[in-house]
């Protein structure tokens, strides 16, 4: 076990990176990821970590050089915010294609304009389809867990793609939280040593990347990424069961929180699943029936695992941080309805989009939630499909 200490999201973030000791580390300063490398570049600075820190000028290039970095055999990581992501869109596409373990902490910030620096999931919802593997966090102890864990899953034989980890902008980035940080050693003994399977450096074994593929082989290649994902659910099991040996906390696909007997239910990612929890503990003792799913894995997505614990719901809400503009509700929606398509259960799903650009869910608008689905039980109507929480109409 470790030591308890107060970090903010970002220091916690910093704090796994400067244990995992990258060999590579290559990014450029956006709000609100900047105070994550400010201390990581001064462990560097300090001679605590030895890593090559590669301060770049803009976020395209940080993601270009991780990916040169990474080809070449080094354990990489990154960090990066809404725009800054956006602006890597080319290459991120590329790093996971040409299956290179990156490991990258995407501080949460929606994406302009009007330009905006508070939390919202545009960005990591934008690159839901990259290719690269997302795990979201709660709190600041599960962005620092899961950076740890990111490293062994993202290095994988059986997986070899880019992972990236969520952290609500400001909420967790810039939040004070007390939680518990492993020793150096623990941390270097369960992440490892790296030996990449094939790299550029090899010279008695060359390979090539970035050829041209033609419609005789991408093909292929888009399908080999298809499997990787695929293997990689079981593999962020089997680390998460390693992990627990390790730090005595328990990682999986998803939370159940008080889902026993529960006939109402929420789906959330990220930060909002904390307010959640408190709503439920205070319905659950005036005896409702409510529970919540946090989902940890947005990518690859636990499609049958979720149709399981969601037997016996008879109204679920699904909370989206995001929008699907001109689509039919939030991303996350869209995901577990056609995840229920065909599955044999049968109840209402409603889609509430919140938070946008930072805006706070309160326990008075998560209780409402279940008000609503409480209603849509006993009368077997749905008013709105998709509900927009806290706007003002």
């Amino acid at each position: 076990m470790g030591k308890i200490v107060a970090l903010t999201g970002n220091d916690a973030a910093g704090t796994a990176m400067i244990q995992i000791r990258p060999d590579v580390v290559a990014a450029f300063p956006i709000t609100p990821q900047t105070e994550l490398m400010h201390k990581f570049a001064e462990a560097v600075a300090d001679g605590d970590v030895d890593t090559e820190f590669v301060s770049v000028e803009s976020e395209h290039s940080a993601m270009s050089a991780a990916i040169g970095a990474s080809a070449a055999g080094a354990r990489v990581m990154t960090a990066t915010a809404a725009n800054g992501f956006a602006l890597m869109w080319e290459v991120v596409y590329i790093a996971a294609s040409y299956r290179l373990p990156i490991v990258m902490t995407l501080v949460n910030r929606a994406l302009s304009g009007p330009i905006n620096i508070h939390c919202d999931h545009s960005d990591s919802m934008g690159g839901r389809d990259a290719g690269w593997i997302q795990l979201h966090s709660e709190n600041s102890q599960e962005v620092y867990d899961n950076l740890i864990q990111g490293v062994k899953i993202a290095e994988n034989r059986d997986v070899l793609l880019p992972v990236m980890v969520t952290s609500d902008g400001f909420i967790l980035s810039h939040t004070l939280e007390r939680m518990e940080i492993l020793d150096n050693q623990g941390v270097q003994d369960f992440v490892g040593e790296n030996h990449p399977q094939h790299t550029l450096l090899d010279v008695d074994h060359p390979i090539t990347f970035g050829p041209l593929d033609l419609p005789d082989y991408y093909f292929e290649h888009k399908r080999q990424q298809v499997l990787a994902m695929e293997k990689a659910k079981g593999v962020i099991l089997e680390v998460g069961r390693e992990f627990k040996k390790l730090s005595g906390r328990d990682y999986w696909l998803f939370e159940e929180y008080q889902m026993e007997g529960a006939e109402r239910a929420i789906v959330a990612l990220g930060s909002t699943a904390g307010t959640v929890k408190e709503t439920v503990d205070a319905l659950r003792e005036k005896g409702e029936k409510v529970g919540l799913i946090k989902l940890r894995v947005f990518r690859p997505f636990p499609k049958e695992e979720l149709v399981e614990a969601l037997k016996g719901i008879k109204a679920l809400v699904v909370l989206d941080r995001s929008n699907s503009f001109g689509g039919f509700g939030g991303p996350l929606f869209t995901e577990i309805r056609s995840t229920l398509y065909g599955s044999g259960l049968s109840f209402e799903v409603l889609n509430y989009i919140y938070g946008l650009g930072g805006r706070n869910i309160s326990l008075k608008e998560i209780e409402g939630v279940y008000s609503d689905l409480k209603e849509v039980i006993e009368t077997s109507k749905v008013k709105e499909r998709i509900n927009y929480l806290g706007v003002r109409e």
